[in-house]
């Protein structure tokens, strides 16, 4: 099993952010966020530390309040651009360290995240609005795509 202590501090805020990064731009894909979105990213980690023992690794990373420091990234674009390539250096340490199945875990669990954050919201009558079906699209190609 792959543990916090298999990565280097860069290498582990690389992987811990990932997901909140990621429900950060579903959030904002469409022009702003709400409380229910904000909510649903929050409830996510607490929904997956109640399967804890499932995942050394996935226990380690929802074991810590999920922080977003709203001030890393200046404006959407930047969080959406930063934020895809954040997702890409954590899929290719995880392929380099983990296992396949803990690969598989963390895609399963950051685009669980995102696409709840995604259906927190109705906006413009849509349970997920095109913004964020597209915000979903790209994080799911990033986490699934190979180096």
């Amino acid at each position: 099993m792959t543990a916090k202590t298999d990565f280097d501090q860069d290498e582990w805020a690389t992987i811990s952010q990932g997901p909140v990064t990621a429900g950060m731009m579903v959030l904002t894909a469409s022009g702003g966020g709400s409380f229910r979105e904000t909510f649903a990213l929050s409830r996510a980690y607490t929904d997956a530390r109640k399967q804890h023992g499932d995942s050394e690794l996935l226990d380690e990373i929802v074991s810590a309040k999920p922080q977003f420091d709203r001030h890393r990234f200046h404006g959407q674009q930047e969080l959406h651009d930063n934020g895809l390539q954040l997702l890409s250096d954590a899929r290719g340490l995880l392929q380099q360290k983990a296992t396949p199945k803990e690969l598989d875990d963390y895609r399963d669990f950051v685009l669980n995240l995102a696409t709840k954050v995604a259906e927190a919201h109705k906006e413009g009558g849509q349970a997920v609005s095109p913004g964020e079906q597209a915000a979903l699209n790209e994080i799911k190609a990033r986490l699934e795509a190979s180096s």
